[in-house]
């Protein structure tokens, strides 16, 4: 019996899966393993819509189990500890579990540049249960600024930086303007919409690098008529408790940092043997394949291609570098020439709130409401299965019709704004 093991139930673990599964159905001899420390494929592009409750977080979530359906392969609930790429084996928490082809998508973890008080004193925005306790937070704020007769207090509670200027951050504070602006400043009466403040944060000279120099200044444009403050070629020096510093010495007070600004490796991929990139990725062969250890590919966010190095970190990048990685198992089992890699780009688009959007596909280029539209179809379509693009369409359907839901979802206890700023 052979065994392939897939780690990562993200975009290019689950279609390398899927893939592997097709090419090996009918081989008894085969058997497939995927192992994720959750089970479920989170919808990553609609995410940010978590903070703005414009979609239940539930219904961006598939689990794994529902998407296996009726394919044949495994799927453990596990963490990975290490590889161990001389026995061919993974250390899980359980034991160990040998493998004869290994294939490596655990994706990416936040990288802080090593920025004083970064990790400590500012928000991560990457999973589902970031998103949860960002909204939590952002409504928390709200609600003690609502009442408190602090201004500057006040100003702090209602001032959000969010660090980077990518595709997350611009999405994300374009989401949060639509919810301070259009629910907050109409409901909460003791909040007026000129104390409200969003700032960016942009090491690089401009925002959204990729998407084009002409849509990314409209994209920039369309910020500042919002009134979201960007500042580009701005460092952040450190990370305070209600406050940032950036380059220059400036300190800006606010009581919420959001920190989108990179990502580097897990971990587990920058313990594996061989070269790895500045952040910390393994340096794959052209056909996705671990230097020294051919039987181990590495896809996603985890891998550096010596034949697309500036490959995109987004899904459809995942997706191919899956798709190439399952063929050139069943390639080098079977003793035929191996695949290469080479990115193919399906096009950029970008959310810019409510009604806005920018898209850059192929010749196409375009913004605006036409733009935000084709924006709604392409990812309804690409959510995986029925059920969920139903629940996210009801839940931009009543986004439209009926006010953002302002309920706080954590646990009744202690509040954590009182508690942070030692008052009740």
């Amino acid at each position: 019996m052979k065994r392939i093991v897939v780690v990562g139930a993200g975009f290019g673990g689950l279609e390398a899966t899927a893939d592997l599964d097709g090419m090996f159905r009918g081989d008894a001899g085969v058997d497939i393993i995927l192992i994720s420390d959750q089970n479920y494929l989170l919808f990553t592009p609609l995410l940010p819509q978590i903070a703005s409750s414009f979609t239940d977080p539930r219904h961006i979530v598939q689990a794994v189990r529902e998407i296996r359906g009726n394919r044949k392969f495994r799927f453990r609930r596990e963490t990975v500890r290490a590889v161990d790429p001389g026995n061919r084996r993974l250390v899980l928490e359980s034991g160990p579990l040998e493998y004869d082809a290994l294939l490596l998508a655990p994706g990416s973890c936040t990288d802080y540049f090593n920025i004083p008080g970064a990790r400590e004193n500012s928000w991560d925005y990457k999973s589902l249960q970031n998103a949860v306790e960002l909204r939590d937070r952002i409504i928390d704020l709200c609600e003690h600024a609502d009442h408190t007769d602090d201004a500057q207090a006040r100003r702090r509670m209602l001032t959000f930086v969010v660090v980077g200027g990518g595709y997350t951050g611009i999405e994300l504070v374009t989401e949060m303007h639509d919810f301070l602006f259009r629910y907050v400043a109409r409901v909460y009466r003791g909040i007026q919409a000129s104390e409200i403040r969003l700032l960016v944060l942009e090491m690089a000279p401009d925002i959204l690098r990729g998407i084009g120099p002409k849509l990314a200044q409209h994209a920039r444009k369309r910020l500042d008529v919002s009134g979201i403050e960007i500042r580009l070629s701005t460092r952040v020096t450190r990370v305070l408790e209600g406050a940032v510093e950036v380059s220059g010495g400036e300190t800006i007070a606010a009581d919420t940092v959001i920190w989108t600004a990179g990502v580097r490796a897990s971990e587990l991929i920058e313990s594996l043997p061989g070269p790895h990139d500045r952040i910390g990725r393994a340096v794959v062969n052209a056909h996705m394949q671990l230097e020294g250890h051919p039987e181990i590919f590495v896809v996603g966010d985890s891998a550096a291609a010596v034949t697309a190095p500036d490959t995109p970190r987004v899904a459809p990048a995942a997706i191919q570098q899956g798709r190439i990685a399952a063929r050139n198992v069943r390639h080098a089992w079977r003793g035929e020439p191996l695949e290469s890699f080479d990115y193919k780009s399906q096009g950029m688009l970008v959310s810019l709130g409510m009604n806005y959007a920018a898209v850059d596909v192929g010749v196409i280029k375009f913004s605006g409401y036409f733009a935000w539209l084709f924006w709604n179809a392409v990812h309804l379509y690409k959510l995986v299965g029925l059920k969920k693009q139903v629940q996210v369409a009801g839940d931009w359907l009543l986004g439209l019709i009926f006010p953002r839901d302002a309920a706080i979802m954590r646990r009744p206890g202690r509040c954590r704004i009182c508690d942070a700023n030692d008052r009740c």
